[in-house]
């Protein structure tokens, strides 16, 4: 199911201070900037902020995204292994699906299908 690790996300109370903090850290500038996401590529893999909001907790406030084939039967396949579905699959943009579960130990396992 999981092919390789493609993106981990930080959820981050501040996002300019995140994405300024980041930037001098690597000396890379992100790829994609908007209000409610930053990315940047770090050699092939995808180092993302997200903006903290209700919904994070201890234990998943960092998300490591593994790259799938067909997102919609993997998160069905998760889900009927015991994983909680937190975001279910959602069009982002440029044909990117993502989601969201959390396994039986409270973590939180990311999927993502496209590009």
């Amino acid at each position: 199911m999981f092919k390789k690790l493609r993106t981990v996300i930080y959820n981050v109370p501040d996002l300019q201070q995140a994405k300024d903090w980041y930037s001098k850290l690597t000396g890379v500038q992100p790829y994609f900037d908007e209000a409610f996401y930053v990315g940047f590529d770090l050699n092939g893999c995808e180092l993302g902020l997200h903006p903290q909001d209700e919904t994070v907790t201890p234990g998943n406030q960092t998300v490591s995204h593994w790259a799938v084939d067909d997102i919609e039967n993997c998160v069905k396949q998760l889900a009927a292994q015991g994983a909680k579905v937190l975001y279910d699959t959602s069009e982002v943009g440029g044909g990117i699906k993502v989601a969201t579960v959390i396994d039986p130990w409270g973590n939180a396992v990311g999927l993502i299908e496209g590009a």
